[in-house]
C-alpha cells in the first residue's frame, strides 16, 4: 500500500502543468483555425503571380503597390470614414437603447422581452436585411413616394439609394445590436444604489448620467466599438450593393482582386488591413480597461 501511495504522489502533476493541459485544446483550436490561416496569408502576400497562377517567392512588390498607390490610400480613407460614421451612430443609438432597457424598464422579464425584440431582425441573414432598404430608399420607393404624395418634394430624391448615405444607413441597421448588447450588459451590472446616492446628493439627471453612468459604461462601449469597427472594416457586400458600385472599401477591393485571381495582392491588403484594425483595437484597450467585462 505504501508503494502504491508513493507512486501516485510521483505521478501527481503540478498546478502549472494542469493549467497548461487545460489550455492545450483551446490553443490547438486557435492555432489551427486562426493563427495558421493568418500565417498562410502572410506568406502568400510575398508571392509573385500572373493572370493564371501564383509563384512561391519572397517579393515586396505587393506591399509597395498597395502602399504606393493613391487609389489604395483613398479606399482606405473611405473605409475609415464608413467606420467612423457608423461607430458614432451605433454608439449613440446603442447607448440610449441600452440605457432605456436598463434604467426605465423596471422588471427583468420585460427587459429580456424587449431585448429579444431587438434581436428579431437577426433571425434573417444580413443580405436580406440589407436589400430590404432598396424598395424603401429607391427612386420609386416608399420614402420618395410618401414625400411626393405629401407635396414636400416635386421629384424623387436621388441620393437616398446608391450613395454613402445608403451604405451608412444599412450598416447602422446591421450592426447596432453589436453595440447595444455589451452596453446593456454593462449597465445592468451598475449598482442602482450609486444612482440613488447621486440623486440624494442633489445631482441632476444629466450630472448622474455624465458622472456616474457613462464612466461605468465605458467597458461595454469599448467592446461594442471593437465589434462594430471590425465588422465595418471587413464588410464588402453592403458597400457593393448599397452604393451601386459607386463607392469602395478595402474588403471590396480584396474581393475584386480575388475574383481576378490576384491572391497575393489581396493577401497583402489583408495583412495591412489586419495591422490597421489591430492598432485601432490596441488603442481602444489602452484607453479603456475591459477586463472586468470579460
Amino acid at each position: 500500500m505504501d508503494g502504491i501511495k508513493s507512486s501516485k504522489k510521483a505521478f501527481r502533476l503540478s498546478p502549472a502543468a494542469i493549467s497548461y493541459l487545460q489550455a492545450t485544446p483551446l490553443t490547438v483550436i486557435l492555432g489551427g483555425f486562426l493563427l495558421l490561416p493568418i500565417l498562410m496569408i502572410l506568406v502568400v502576400s510575398f508571392w509573385d503571380y500572373d493572370f493564371a497562377q501564383m509563384y512561391p517567392d519572397f517579393l515586396s512588390m505587393n506591399y509597395t503597390e498597395t502602399l504606393g498607390s493613391w487609389v489604395t490610400w483613398k479606399i482606405y480613407v473611405n473605409t475609415l470614414k464608413y467606420a467612423l460614421m457608423v461607430w458614432v451612430l451605433t454608439l449613440f443609438i446603442g447607448f440610449w437603447v441600452a440605457y432605456f432597457l436598463a434604467f426605465h424598464i423596471r422588471t427583468t422579464a420585460m427587459q429580456m422581452v424587449l431585448f429579444l425584440v431587438c434581436t428579431v431582425p437577426f433571425l434573417t441573414s444580413n443580405i436580406i436585411r440589407m436589400i430590404s432598404w432598396i424598395p424603401v430608399l429607391g427612386r420609386n420607393g416608399l420614402v420618395n413616394s410618401t414625400l411626393i404624395n405629401s407635396g414636400i418634394i416635386s421629384e424623387p430624391v436621388e441620393w437616398l439609394l446608391y450613395s454613402d448615405f445608403a451604405v451608412v444607413l444599412a450598416m447602422v441597421h446591421l450592426y447596432t445590436l453589436f453595440m447595444v448588447t455589451p452596453i446593456f450588459n454593462t449597465l445592468m451590472r451598475i449598482d442602482k444604489a450609486l444612482v440613488e446616492a447621486a440623486r440624494d446628493a442633489g445631482a441632476t439627471s444629466w450630472q448622474t448620467l455624465t458622472n456616474v453612468i457613462l464612466p461605468l459604461a465605458k467597458p461595454g462601449m469599448a467592446i461594442g466599438t471593437i465589434f462594430v469597427v471590425t465588422l465595418v472594416m471587413a464588410d464588402f457586400s453592403t458597400v457593393q450593393v448599397m452604393s451601386g458600385g459607386q463607392s469602395a472599401s478595402v474588403a471590396l477591393m480584396m474581393k475584386n482582386q480575388m475574383s481576378l485571381l490576384q491572391y497575393p495582392a489581396a493577401a497583402a491588403n489583408a495583412v495591412v488591413l489586419l495591422v490597421l484594425v489591430l492598432m485601432m483595437v490596441a488603442g481602444i484597450l489602452r484607453i479603456v480597461d475591459i477586463r472586468k467585462e470579460l
